[in-house]
């Protein structure tokens, strides 16, 4: 497991990003489609295709980011602080920085500002 400090995460976030839209739109357009059997157009010639959803949360997974909320774009990121204790550096799509941990058991509900405090 990789423990992100709080710079590697900030430096990560626009590849995040990019891979959290990926999914959420894939999500958004199967929502559209239901079920009338109509596929994903393929990107026009010369443009590069983007990942796929399945390739983005993979992407996601080997960088042992935690998908919370893929549509909504809320991960955290595993950190360990110098006392040793693991705690979470949560992220949502659309805010403009990291600025918030939790420890796991408490969940987003549990959300404190940054920088992590290891005390009480």
């Amino acid at each position: 497991m990789h423990y992100w400090s709080e710079d590697e995460a900030r430096a990560a976030l626009p590849r995040i990003a990019l891979l959290l839209e990926v999914v959420a739109g894939a999500a958004r357009q199967q929502r559209r489609a239901g079920t009338n059997g109509h596929g994903v157009a393929p990107p026009p010639p010369g443009e590069a295709a983007s990942p796929t959803a399945t390739e983005a949360l993979a992407e996601l997974r080997a960088m042992d980011v935690v998908v919370r909320d893929p549509e909504d774009g809320l991960v955290d990121f595993p950190a360990r602080s110098p006392s040793g204790r693991v705690y979470l550096l949560c992220w949502r799509s659309g805010e403009e920085d990291l600025g918030w941990w939790h420890f796991a058991e408490e969940g987003f509900a549990g959300r404190k500002p940054l920088p992590f405090t290891d005390g009480p």
